[in-house]
């Protein structure tokens, strides 16, 4: 539990970040809370867009695919997929849409963007694809550098996630990463986000509040 000096602190820590990623093109939002971090996304959702999302427990943490998923929204289900070939065509669907909507394992200070992933559906819709990337980020995920961004993403997000998804992986036993060639190693491929080249496509709502892993 954080106090308010620590919170005072964390909102310096947010509103740097948000410089910060204005100065690589990446449009960035400040909100105070979980309920803020909903407004401001729906905020940049038009109604009737197409929307695609990766996993993330902050997006539910927020409420926001519960907020999207009704009659105004395209929201693209792919947990509805019951087939190999019907989760592939899922994955292109969202490739085409409109928003896609996703958290961060980390960011540095300096505004870079880290993801790993297990498959590449998440980290590819990211790089390119949908119209509008949409990161929604806690304050817990930002790190010092570059270096300490890898480092969580690798030692805290992925043993933590391998637990949720009760995988059979050595971080999963260790706590930490062990550079594994494991079948269910969820860190197949790496996604370093240094600046956005497509103009209104990247943004980060940057919360000043713990989410996620």
């Amino acid at each position: 539990m954080r106090d308010a000096n620590q919170k005072k602190i964390d909102t310096i820590l947010c509103h740097n970040l948000v410089n910060s990623l204005e100065k690589r093109w990446i449009k960035g939002y400040y909100a105070e809370t979980k309920e803020d971090a909903l407004k401001i996304a729906l905020e940049l959702i038009p109604e009737g867009s197409s929307i695609g999302y990766g996993g993330s427990m902050t997006l539910d943490e927020i409420g926001l695919k519960t907020a999207l998923d009704n009659e105004h929204y395209n929201l693209i289900r792919r947990e509805l997929a019951k087939t190999p070939e019907e989760t592939r065509e899922k994955y292109i669907e969202i490739y085409g849409s409109d928003v896609y909507i996703t958290s961060a394992n980390a960011v540095s200070e300096d505004g870079i963007i880290v993801n790993i992933d297990g498959t590449g559906n998440r980290v590819s819709a990211i790089s390119y694809g949908p119209r509008k990337v949409i990161f929604i980020v806690g304050v817990n995920k930002i790190t010092k550098d570059f270096e300490s961004a890898m480092h969580r993403a690798r030692n805290v997000a992925a043993p933590i996630n391998c637990a949720r998804f009760d995988l059979d992986t050595p971080c999963q036993t260790l706590g930490s990463c062990a550079n594994c060639l494991n079948p269910k190693t969820i860190c197949s491929e790496f996604l370093v986000t240094r600046c956005n080249k497509q103009p209104d496509r990247m943004h980060v709502i940057v919360v000043n509040d713990e989410l996620g892993y």
